[in-house]
């Protein structure tokens, strides 16, 4: 997630910085071909292809809408995980009992139960940054540009049974990583730890049903991530739309070509007629007239950049739980979820917040 107010500039140049040298090379060919080699037949209808560029500039706008409804979602989502995660454990804290056979650690059974939610939300978070076939940014260039701007993904650094290994223990660790769905045998564990408190009488039965509700709350907040991170934007909108993009971008340069012409030909119309007919400016003039369709080149590739950007815009947002300097910070809301409901318990060897830099938090 990118915090500051606006990207800056350098930031967006060096983003799409190789793909704007080569819309100019795609401009300048065309040109080349039709300035100085003379194929004044080298171009295409300005009105039809303006036809193309308005239905592009419509899917463009579908795909960037649909896009960020998967974001926004998924930030609902979380929000919902945020506040679950303090409900639980203001119910744990409230509702079961402490052991009265450890007194001088009167709240281990509550830290027990807050750490092994700590522990689910990190086998979600490791589950949900695992690379998907049709998640291309944490490999990508322009991604990369923003990765270096901050901190590496913690993901990445730590295995998954290292960073669980403080919050749960080792029996609970080999039964969570015999299974598939790390996160989902967690609940499931938590759900058995509850049942046991019941059947303790440490746990009231009206208690155990609304922290059971908490439970299936969790279950059904860790599925709906599932889906967005397992369900991609669909691949055949997603392709068409590239193509559409790529095809418009390749016409351009041979619309507009023709029209900087014309303009060409009335800057000559109009200092043809010129007092100073052998002066320095008149030449000047009917030189910048006679070759004006060079500048359909600067045109050209900052039109081509426009949809291009909006493109891939639209493009890293809809898989926002891979990592991205666009994504949901799932790593910082963990880290925070973490603070705020260990702070709630009173437990003590609390973290620090997370630090970043240039405004990118993952």
């Amino acid at each position: 997630m990118y915090t500051r107010k606006t990207l800056p500039i350098k930031s967006v140049l060096l983003w799409t910085r190789s793909h704007v040298l080569l819309f100019l090379a795609l401009a300048f060919v065309p040109v080349f071909l039709y300035d100085i080699i003379g194929f004044k037949w080298l171009h295409v209808p300005w009105l039809p292809l303006s036809v193309v560029g308005t239905a592009v500039a419509f899917i463009v706008g579908f795909k960037n809408n649909a896009s960020y409804d998967r974001l926004w979602e998924a930030r609902k989502i979380w929000g919902g995980i945020v506040n679950a995660s303090r409900s639980f454990t203001v119910m744990v804290k409230d509702f079961v009992e402490s052991d009265e056979k450890m007194p001088r650690e009167p709240n281990a059974t509550h830290r027990e139960l807050v750490h092994r939610h700590i522990a689910w939300l990190t086998a979600l978070r490791y589950q949900l940054r695992t690379v998907r076939p049709w998640e291309n940014k944490r490999a990508s260039e322009e991604n990369g540009h923003f990765r270096g701007m901050s901190i590496r993904h913690l993901e990445s650094d730590v295995p998954m049974d290292q960073a669980l290994a403080g919050y749960i223990s080792e029996e609970e660790s080999r039964e969570v990583f015999g299974k598939g769905n790390q996160a989902s045998q967690l609940l499931g564990i938590q759900s058995r730890r509850l049942r046991e408190l019941r059947e303790q009488g440490r746990l009231g039965v009206f208690e155990h049903v609304e922290l059971e509700r908490t439970i299936a709350e969790l279950y059904a907040l860790q599925g709906k991530s599932e889906r967005i991170k397992n369900f991609p934007y669909p691949r055949q909108f997603a392709t068409l739309n590239y193509i559409f993009v790529w095809l418009f971008i390749l016409l351009l340069p041979y619309g507009v070509m023709e029209e900087f012409e014309k303009i060409g030909d009335h800057i000559i119309d109009d200092h043809s007629n010129a007092d100073d007919g052998y002066g320095i400016m008149h030449l000047l003039w009917l030189f910048f007239g006679t070759h004006f369709v060079w500048f359909s080149i600067p045109f050209s590739a900052i039109v081509s950049w426009v949809f291009f950007a909006l493109e891939i815009a639209g493009e890293h947002s809809e898989n926002p739980f891979e990592g991205g300097p666009n994504d949901v910070p799932i790593t910082d809301l963990c880290r925070s979820i973490e603070i705020d409901i260990r702070q709630l318990i009173d437990d003590d060897g609390i973290p620090e917040k997370l630090s970043w830099e240039s405004g990118v938090v993952l």
